[in-house]
């Protein structure tokens, strides 16, 4: 098998590549910056250089040669080669700044160059704590600065676009922005111009930065020269929790981290899964923090004998939707489960339903051709749809079921999260007289036409679980609590510097910020007065699902952390996005 020899130990290879993305493979540690394993090399930071060398071959003998020792005699390059463009070859040597002192000095000056001109405002940048420069500088540059001459100025604070906001002194011409918007999105918005010192990235005269994807190029900056205009000076990186999660915008299903502080949903960014997103992630599921934080449903709601709906509490809820189940017969009953909602309410939702006699469960999923690009935008427009076709839900039209709600067959209409009276095609119409019911994470329309509205987690509340267009379960992890969950008993909630030190008396902890939401599983536990549910969590109500349903036999929670989510058998008959996916690396 292949070998190369690193900083004196030896590796095995067997498919081709550059030296430093198998040094990164086997953890071992390199600087760099202008390198990214989806993007071109350029090879211009030139922080990664190491000292290569090969075995010298006796090609009469076909031997290595050796020296008076019996060791191989190695010819080094000329020249330190830089790792991101150096093929990996049999026999090669490498030496890294761990074992040569001239690639740990070369390493040391070429980071004093890059910082000749770059501003010392690392107290104020929004990169601070996650800035590769910032890390390496510590770890490799120099002890001080010898520069002593006025630094070149560029231009500060400029918005290149509706989300992305240049601080052109930053940036050390890594290109990466460039490459992004050349090779991924495609949409060739971004290039370098003046030249020398003075060259930053911009878009062309009279355009701006409105990229569907702008926002990927923040994520690999390697210094705080492109910031988001959305969280820019908001928080500080160390003082935020970081929480898997699953982009519940679209229906691909991106993987992302939702970053907390104080209980609210600060900033979303991409998690890596070449599976379905790769590094990347779409601006507008992103704008999911908004829906997780602002116009919440707190506590549940009820209209009385007027119009306007009052807050009530959780006993009066249940009390009223029992009463109403009580004298309304099973034929009389719409159930709409919901593509928004996860595969675990969803399953509670017609479990629940189904034991009071009700057959039929209906739902309208929400795909508009053309909104979709092939790539990481879906036109679906739902998270969950695969989710609840395979939970034998009826799939229909917002014009027959508006035709079913306005009828007088149904006198109460159960809908679990779904805000149909927003969707484009809906018609202009109201329950009538039917009771209705909606499980809801915020208030929209559809909550303010519901005489009983309850209000359930979002899925940055709750661990649950959802099918994306291309049949693949994955779940999310709860980032926020909520009036009834605690960070330090949940195990799988990750803490931040505030959680550990912080107590309700800080002015930096506001107890408003814990939405009155349970899941909806949990509501239906409760609300069973024969208390057939016995389920103590969401993992519990997925486990139950893999034992009894075949589709999604031996899907587990742990399971999908381990693959990083599950591809279900979905039958052909079952409609899911045919378009451009992202093939796993080999």
């Amino acid at each position: 098998m292949p070998e190369i020899f690193i900083d004196y130990q030896r590796f095995e290879f067997e498919q081709p590549g550059k030296v430093l993305q198998f040094m990164l493979d086997a953890g071992l540690d390199l600087p760099f910056f202008c390198y990214h394993p989806c993007l071109s090399i350029p090879a211009n930071c030139r922080q990664c250089v190491v000292k290569a060398g090969m075995p010298v071959l006796n090609r009469e003998k076909g031997t290595f040669e050796l020296d008076d020792k019996g060791e191989r005699i190695i010819r080094y390059f000329p020249k330190l080669m830089t790792a991101c463009s150096l093929d990996l070859t049999d026999g090669m040597v490498i030496h890294t700044h761990h074992s040569d002192p001239l690639v740990k000095q070369a390493q040391a000056d070429n980071l004093e160059f890059i910082l000749i001109n770059h501003p010392l405002d690392c107290p104020i940048c929004d990169q601070a704590g996650e800035c590769p420069l910032q890390i390496l500088t510590y770890k490799y540059g120099p002890e001080g600065s010898r520069f002593e001459h006025k630094k070149v100025h560029k231009p500060k604070a400029f918005r290149l676009g509706p989300r992305v906001v240049l601080d052109a002194e930053r940036c050390i011409n890594c290109t990466r922005c460039v490459r992004f918007t050349d090779e991924i999105s495609k949409s060739h918005q971004l290039t370098i111009v003046s030249r020398g010192d003075k060259n930053y990235p911009l878009t062309a005269h009279g355009q701006e930065f409105d990229d569907p994807y702008s926002l990927n190029t923040v994520d690999i900056c390697p210094v705080g020269a492109l910031t988001s205009a959305d969280f820019r000076f908001k928080a500080r990186v160390w003082e935020m929790n970081q929480t898997p999660g699953i982009d519940i915008t679209n229906g691909k299903g991106c993987n992302t981290y939702l970053w907390t502080r104080d209980n609210l949903v600060l900033r979303i960014t991409p998690r890596q899964n070449d599976h379905v997103n790769s590094h990347w992630m779409p601006d507008s599921g992103r704008l999911a923090y908004q829906r997780f934080n602002e116009n919440r449903v707190h506590r549940p709601h009820i209209k009385l004998d007027g119009n306007d709906q009052v807050r009530t509490s959780w006993n009066n809820a249940i009390l009223t939707l029992r009463e109403q189940l009580e004298k309304t017969e099973a034929s009389e009953i719409l159930a709409i489960g919901s593509p928004h909602a996860p595969v675990e309410d969803n399953y509670a939702f017609r479990k629940f339903f189904k034991m009071h006699g009700v057959s039929e469960f209906f739902f309208v999923p929400d795909i508009r051709p053309g909104s979709g690009d092939g790539f990481l935008l879906s036109d679906d427009q739902t998270p969950n749809t695969n989710g609840v076709r395979l939970l034998d839900f009826k799939e229909t039209t917002c014009k027959n079921l508006s035709s079913k709600i306005q009828g007088d067959k149904y006198k109460l209409i159960v809908l679990l999260d779904d805000s149909l009276f927003d969707r484009p095609d809906w018609p202009a119409i109201d329950p009538g007289n039917s009771y209705f019911t909606v499980w809801a994470t915020n208030h929209t329309p559809t909550t303010a036409a519901a005489h009983l509205v309850i209000p359930v987690t979002c899925a940055a509340e709750h661990a649950a679980s959802y099918v994306n267009v291309d049949g693949r379960i994955q779940r999310t992890v709860a980032a926020k609590e909520t009036r009834y969950t605690n960070r330090r008993l949940n195990l799988e909630m990750s803490m931040g510097r505030l959680d550990h030190y912080g107590t309700q008396f800080d002015n930096w902890v506001d107890e408003k910020n814990r939405i009155d939401c349970i899941p909806a599983w949990e509501f239906f536990k409760k609300l069973d007065a024969e208390a057939r549910f016995d389920w103590n969590s969401s993992r519990e109500v997925l486990n139950e699902i893999s034992r009894t349903l075949p589709v999604f036999e031996g899907v587990s929670y742990e399971r999908m952390d381990t693959l990083l989510g599950v591809p279900l058998s979905i039958s052909r008959n079952t409609p899911v996005d045919q378009k451009k996916t992202i093939e796993p690396k080999p």
